[in-house]
């Protein structure tokens, strides 16, 4: 049985609109609806008409836990880390390293950008319960766009 959070918890909504896969974004649950997830409050996500934090109905499926802190206190090359950007954070592969910062590629945008370590994390996977690293996508697999 998928573990149900209570009002109060402190969880991440994985987005599942256009041009958004492959982000997470820090919430509140507020209510848990029962099979119909669960009604959350953001952290950095405001509504349209910017007068206080976005509030919806986010799917089961698409709430976990928020991750334990981040051990690393440097990232390798091809390393699948989460950044902080527009908001959210969002999984990609650590393609560079320049003094205390990290060339970022986002295999689900196509971009590639420069992040002071500070903002990134280990990317892990909240699985039957618990947390795990990334799967390790075969480098021969990686496609590196332009």
């Amino acid at each position: 049985m998928a573990r149900r959070f209570r009002r109060g918890d402190a969880v991440e909504v994985a987005s599942v609109q256009e041009g958004f896969v492959g982000s997470y974004y820090e919430a509140t649950v507020m209510t848990d609806l029962s099979k119909h997830g669960y009604y959350v409050q953001y952290r950095t996500l405001l509504k349209d008409d910017l007068s206080g934090p976005l509030r919806e109905v986010a799917s089961a499926a698409e709430v976990r836990p928020r991750p334990p802190p981040d051990p690393a206190t440097e990232y390798r090359l091809h390393d699948v880390v989460d950044a902080f950007d527009n908001d959210g954070w969002w999984w990609g592969r650590i393609t560079g390293r320049s003094g205390d910062g990290y060339t970022v590629f986002f295999e689900t945008t196509g971009d590639e950008i420069f992040y002071h370590k500070s903002r990134l994390r280990t990317h892990q996977e909240w699985s039957n319960g618990t947390w795990c690293l990334a799967e390790l996508i075969p480098i021969e697999d990686y496609h590196h766009v332009s």
